[in-house]
């Protein structure tokens, strides 16, 4: 076969309105030269021509003489033909010219009975979207090239058959015609269809992917990694995408194809088995790799098959990787003198993800007891420790995020149709599948942690069961991307920004890169099943109340009205009404008929639980600091207040009539003072316990409401007033402190 990627061009002058109407390039073969300026093209230029995944098999097949299966690509002005006028004899043309070049090369004939040619037709859009776009494989089908397909082995042939049938129906939704060529234009048709599929355009949407969309089409000559035992196919990245690390990772399966990777389908083995089943294929594979990265300049990923011993190379692009593994990765390129990478375009290239670092999570020594153990361990495929409520259905993600709540979204395997609730939950959980499955990919992308392939993993309709443990619908788990690991309830996590990162501070300042950045030295959190993300140091929005604020809220007020805990996390009677609901469903509150909402004996024992788990993340002496530090803010506040109260006249406290305005001016600029003071003092205690943060959230918003006018906001007990927000922040921290508010008056530090 040839190793030189040549151009034919095959025009299309009666498509009106567009610029080179007259002169099209329907067709980019692999393997023939005809006369054309598309090879001048820049490396941008061709990828927006030919979609990423032809650009990258003409890269190879061309300057690199790599070996790829031979065929060609029907061009995204091919794409852009068929959306303005439908199918026609260009379209056509194009591709039997170029299934005629690749019978040249191959020896072998479309449709023919006597050594059949298969083919595969794989979308390729210009910009990456995993899985979103339709392929068809092993197509070529009729009643002669199943008996020369028999041939070479009946199971084999069974096996080829049973896939085209499979991946023709999802993909062009009709059983398949009897004629080859028939198969082929419906294959062709698909494709370009699929760009405006669904689960397409919600994957632009959360992408933020705008402008045309077209993709190029990529036929090419089957290559069997379920020929025999010797044949195999995989998936491998020349670096680890989820740490950085500087070594081949990748995904393997003996005696199967390409959708058996990508789907998830099965549990796949790791690269690393290659080199005792075929070692020499696994060297080869190695050095290619090498030269692909060098000449990418970047992390690669290449989609591989195996056939009776030769490896073939189907695709390769710049991987999709973690935060963390970009910044490991840009920096060893960056300090390898042979690598065509210097700092200044490292730093560049790495310059988003330095204006709020990535950060590693750790399991903190003092997590309980109750969750010590993992109790299962899977593939992790996508870093971050992170903790959530179980979810099956995507659809239930959407609607528990949007409430505000944290999700782990289980499945078998995802698919493309699951990407909006992929997209909306804290981690990802299957039971099949290894790094280069749909789930690993897109969670990766996306910086969502993910486990992956992970064994004895047992769905039904309600939950889960994994190992002898029942997992339900609604039950938090925590899952860490980095090991695998899974573990029932929340952890304790320490985390940490990643080292790389302040190499690229250093370099950034000597070379003059500007960035903004954000570099906390470290921080505990604990994950409880509502609130968190440890991996990206994201919060949700602290005035956005879920389920368990509002516990929190009714356990040191002993009671509220649906009116009041709306007011105190800026919600809509509807919504805090619906998570009340949510809340007397769980038997966590009762209805009272003076008092409003109070707490449950059961509410009562999960605020116990949830109290034990933030004085776990926090620690005493870290407490113990903030209360000792509130101290003279709190004579501040009190004495503040009263004066607000009380006013000296004559040398005698009198109430405040409030027509002193210069008074109450003094008094607003002390608030103010306290409400600037508030932040630095909560410091390391925010960063450990975020819900805190609300305490100076709603300071602030009472602050403005009374400075607007309405003074109710200074104490009156019927708003959400500074004095009332003050009194539970106080009692709070009391509590935190494993304390009480007697033994505080005792100490002097509570009145």
């Amino acid at each position: 076969m040839g190793s030189t990627a040549m151009l034919t061009s095959v025009t299309s002058p009666d498509i009106a309105g567009h610029p080179n109407s007259g002169d099209e390039l329907l067709a980019y073969s692999f393997t023939y030269a005809h006369e054309t300026d598309a090879e001048d093209r820049s490396l941008e230029e061709q990828r927006v021509l030919l979609g990423g995944k032809g650009a990258g098999l003409a890269r190879m097949a061309g300057d690199l003489g790599l070996p790829v299966p031979p065929g060609f690509t029907l061009t995204t002005e091919a794409c852009r033909a068929y959306r303005g006028r439908g199918w026609s004899h260009e379209l056509e043309s194009a591709l039997r010219v170029g299934v005629a070049q690749i019978e040249t090369e191959t020896g072998l004939g479309f449709g023919h009975g006597d050594r059949p040619l298969l083919l595969s037709v794989r979308s390729g859009a210009p910009i990456s979207m995993p899985g979103m776009l339709d392929s068809v494989l092993d197509l070529g089908w009729s009643e002669e090239t199943r008996n020369g397909l028999a041939l070479s082995g009946g199971k084999f042939a069974q096996d080829c058959r049973r896939r085209f049938e499979q991946s023709f129906k999802a993909t062009v939704g009709v059983a398949p015609p009897d004629d080859p060529w028939d198969q082929l234009f419906r294959a062709v048709e698909a494709v370009f269809r699929s760009v405006d599929s669904r689960r397409a355009t919600a994957y632009r949407e959360l992408e933020g992917l705008d402008g045309e969309v077209l993709t190029a089409v990529n036929v090419q000559a089957m290559v069997f990694g379920n020929r025999d035992e010797q044949s195999a196919t995989g998936v491998v990245f020349s670096r680890d995408p989820a740490t950085g690390e500087p070594q081949v990772y990748g995904d393997l399966l003996f005696d199967a194809q390409g959708e058996d990777i990508v789907s998830g389908r099965q549990r796949t083995e790791s690269i690393a088995v290659l080199e005792g089943r075929l070692p020499a294929v696994a060297t080869q594979l190695k050095e290619w790799l090498g030269l692909l990265e060098r000449d990418l300049r970047d992390l690669c990923e290449v989609e591989f098959t195996i056939e009776s011993g030769k490896l073939w190379l189907l695709q390769v692009r710049a991987g999709k990787r973690s935060p963390q593994a970009a910044l490991r990765i840009a920096r060893d390129f960056a300090e390898d003198p042979s690598f065509p990478l210097d700092r200044r375009e490292a730093t560049l290239r790495v310059r988003e993800w330095l204006r709020d670092p990535p950060r590693i999570a750790d399991l903190a020594p003092d997590r309980s007891a109750v969750n010590a153990t993992p109790i299962g361990v899977g593939i992790g495929a996508s870093p971050g420790l992170v903790a959530g409520e179980v979810v099956l259905d995507p659809a239930e993600a959407i609607r528990l995020e949007v409430a505000g709540r944290s999700v782990i979204l289980v499945r078998l395997e995802t698919s493309p149709s699951d990407v909006e609730g992929m997209a909306r939950a804290a981690g990802l959980l299957t039971a099949r599948g290894g790094i280069a499955s749909h789930a690993a990919v897109v969670a990766r992308g996306w910086g969502i942690a993910a486990v992956v392939g992970l064994e004895g993993l047992e769905l039904d309709a309600t939950g889960f069961t994994l190992n002898g443990h029942r997992i339900a619908i609604g039950e938090t788990i925590s899952l860490d991307g980095r090991t695998g690991r899974v573990y029932a309830g929340a952890v304790t996590a320490s985390e940490h920004v990643v080292p790389e990162a302040m190499v690229f501070r250093t370099w950034a300042r000597d070379l003059g890169v500007e960035i903004e950045v954000d570099l906390p030295s470290e921080r505990s959190k604990t994950e409880t099943s509502d609130r968190v993300h440890v991996d990206t140091g994201e919060q949700k929005s602290e005035e956005h109340a879920d389920a368990e604020s509002f516990l929190h809220t009714l356990s040191i007020r002993g009671s509220a009205m649906v009116e009041a805990l709306a007011e105190i996390y800026s919600l809509e009677i509807s919504v805090a009404s619906a998570l009340l609901e949510e809340l007397e469903v769980r038997m966590m509150i009762g209805p009272d008929r003076m008092l409003g909402w109070i707490l449950t004996e059961a509410g009562q024992r999960r605020v116990a639980e949830l109290l034990h788990t933030d004085q776990l993340a926090a620690g005493s002496a870290l407490v113990d600091d903030a209360l000792d530090g509130f101290q003279p803010l709190d004579a501040r506040f009190k004495q503040t207040v009263t004066d607000w109260q009380l006013r000296t006249v004559n040398g005698e406290l009198t109430p405040n009539d409030h027509e002193d305005l210069e008074w109450d001016k003094s008094v607003f600029a002390r608030l103010s003072l306290l409400d600037a003071a508030l932040g630095p003092w909560l410091g390391m205690l925010r960063h450990a316990l975020p819900r805190l943060a609300q305490y100076q959230t709603r300071f602030s918003r009472a602050l403005d409401a009374a400075q607007g006018g309405d003074g109710r906001y200074v104490a009156s007990p019927r708003v959400d007033s500074m004095h009332g927000i003050w009194f539970e922040l106080h009692e709070d921290l009391i509590r935190l402190a494993d304390s009480t508010r007697a033994a505080e008056l005792a100490e002097g530090r509570a009145g």
